[in-house]
C-alpha cells in the first residue's frame, strides 16, 4: 500500500484529506501542516506527499526546494493559485503534480501515482545524465593518461590506451579510474621531483657561493648561482599550484620563509666570511624541503612513486659532497665537516645499491645508473684536492656532469611505465 502524506494550512475550507485518502486505497502514516513540510517528510518517510496550499508562498516553496535537495520524494500540490510565475517555480523547485482549483475525492489516486510516475521519469532521466556525466569525465581522464603516457614513455596513443586497458583488467578496474591512478601518480612524481630539486639546490648554491669565492670558475660559478636561483622560484611557484594549500600550505610557506632568507644572503657579494652562514641557510633550506617530500611521499601511492625520490637525493647529495669538500678546505671550518663528508660518502653508496637493486628495468635507467656510478667515483678523487686550484676545477667539472647524470635518471624514473602505472 502506498504511504501518503497529508499536509494542509489552518483554512476552513480544508476538504477531508485523511479520509478520502484512506478510502482511495493509501495509508496515512501522518497528518500536518505544510510549514512542517521538511520536518514531517524526512521523520516519516512517505511514499509520496500531498499538500494542501491554497495560497502558495516564498516559504512554502523553498521549503519544497530544500526537501527535494535532501531527499526527493513524489510532491503533489493542491493550490487555488492559477498564476503562472509560483505554477513554474514550484515546478523548478520540485513538484510533481501542481492542480489548481481541482481537488476532488475521485481524482487522488491517479492524480497521486501521476506524482510518483513524474519523480521516477525524473529520477531516471537524471541517472542517465549522471552516465553519460561519468562516461564524458572518463574519457576525459583517458584521453590526459594516455597524454601522459605516450609523452613519458614515448608510445603511440594505440599503445598507451592498451596499456590502461590491461591494467585495467588485471586491476579489475574502469579504465577510468586507472586513468585517475596514473594522473595523481604523475602529478605526485612531478611534485616529489621539484621538492626533492629544492634540497639539491640548497646545497648547489652553497658550493657554487664557495667556488666564487675562491676565484674558482668564477664567472661560470657566477652564472650557475643566478640560474640556480631562477629554478628555485620556478620550483616554489609549480609546487604553489599543484598542491593543496589544505594539505602542505604550512610546508609550503616553510620553504617561502627559508628561501627568503637564503636568497637575500645570496644577493650580496661572496664573501668567505659568510660561508657557514650561508650553509646553515642551506641546511634549514634543505630540511624544510625533506619534510615536504616525506609528506608528499605519506600518500597512498608512495610506493609506485618513492624510486623518483631515492633517485632524486641522489643529485642533492652529489652537491652536498662537493660542497663539504669546498668547506673543508676552509681552516675554520674543517673540523665540522669531517664526519659530514663521510656520512654523506655513505648514503651516495646505500643510493645507488638500492636504486640497482630496484625492480625497475629498461636500458637507459640502466646506462644512467652506471654513468652515476662512474661520476661519482670521479667525484671522489676530486674531493681530497679541495684546497687546490686544479683540485677546486676538478670538484666543479665533476660534480656538475654527476648532477646532470642524476637528473636525467630521476626524470627517467619520473616518466617510467613502472612508475606511472604502479
Amino acid at each position: 500500500m502506498t504511504s501518503l502524506l497529508l499536509l494542509h494550512t489552518a483554512d476552513a475550507g480544508v476538504p477531508p484529506l485523511a479520509d478520502d485518502a484512506r478510502r482511495a486505497g493509501f495509508d496515512v502514516p501522518g497528518v500536518g501542516e505544510c510549514a512542517n513540510l521538511v520536518r514531517e517528510a524526512l521523520r516519516l518517510q512517505p511514499d509520496a506527499v500531498l499538500c494542501w496550499m491554497p495560497r502558495p508562498d516564498d516559504a512554502f516553496l523553498q521549503a519544497i526546494a530544500t526537501l527535494q535537495s535532501q531527499q526527493r520524494m513524489p510532491l503533489l500540490v493542491f493550490t487555488d493559485d492559477a498564476s503562472a510565475e509560483p505554477m513554474q517555480r514550484a515546478l523548478d523547485a520540485g513538484v510533481h503534480a501542481w492542480v489548481v482549483q481541482g481537488y476532488a475525492a475521485r481524482r487522488l489516486r491517479p492524480l497521486v501515482q501521476l506524482a510518483v510516475a513524474r519523480a521516477a521519469h525524473e529520477g531516471a532521466l537524471r541517472e542517465r545524465v549522471a552516465e553519460l556525466s561519468e562516461r564524458l569525465e572518463e574519457r576525459k581522464l583517458v584521453d590526459q593518461a594516455k597524454g601522459i603516457l605516450m609523452r613519458a614513455s614515448r608510445v603511440s596513443e594505440q599503445e598507451a590506451f592498451t596499456l590502461l586497458r590491461s591494467a585495467s583488467m588485471q586491476g579489475n578496474q574502469r579504465v577510468g579510474q586507472v586513468s585517475r591512478q596514473v594522473i595523481d601518480a604523475a602529478r605526485l612524481a612531478q611534485a616529489i621531483n621539484q621538492a626533492g630539486q629544492q634540497r639539491m639546490l640548497s646545497q648547489r648554491l652553497v658550493k657554487l657561493y664557495a667556488l666564487a669565492c675562491a676565484g674558482t670558475e668564477a664567472a661560470a660559478a657566477n652564472a650557475l648561482v643566478r640560474e640556480s636561483i631562477a629554478r628555485v622560484e620556478t620550483n616554489l611557484a609549480g609546487l604553489q599550484q599543484t598542491l593543496s594549500p589544505e594539505t602542505f600550505g604550512d610546508l609550503l610557506e616553510a620553504a617561502q620563509a627559508g628561501w627568503g632568507a637564503m636568497r637575500a644572503l645570496l644577493e650580496r657579494r661572496p664573501e668567505t666570511a659568510a660561508l657557514a652562514e650561508l650553509d646553515d641557510l642551506a641546511e634549514a633550506v634543505l630540511e624544510q624541503a625533506e619534510a615536504l617530500v616525506s609528506a608528499l611521499e605519506s600518500s597512498g601511492l608512495a610506493r609506485t612513486v618513492g624510486i623518483v625520490n631515492m633517485a632524486g637525493k641522489q643529485r642533492m647529495l652529489s652537491q652536498r659532497m662537493a660542497k663539504l669538500a669546498l668547506l673543508a678546505a676552509q681552516p675554520a671550518l674543517a673540523a665540522d665537516v669531517g664526519p659530514r663528508l663521510e656520512l654523506t660518502r655513505h648514503e651516495v653508496d646505500g643510493g645507488l645499491a638500492a636504486l640497482a637493486a630496484a625492480p625497475l628495468a629498461g636500458s637507459e635507467i640502466a646506462q644512467l645508473l652506471e654513468r652515476g656510478r662512474t661520476g661519482w667515483q670521479a667525484l671522489l678523487q676530486a674531493v681530497p684536492r679541495a684546497g687546490q686550484a686544479g683540485g677546486r676545477t676538478a670538484l666543479a667539472a665533476t660534480s656538475e656532469e654527476l648532477l646532470d647524470t642524476f637528473e636525467r635518471l630521476t626524470t627517467a624514473y619520473q616518466h617510467s611505465i613502472q612508475v606511472l602505472m604502479g
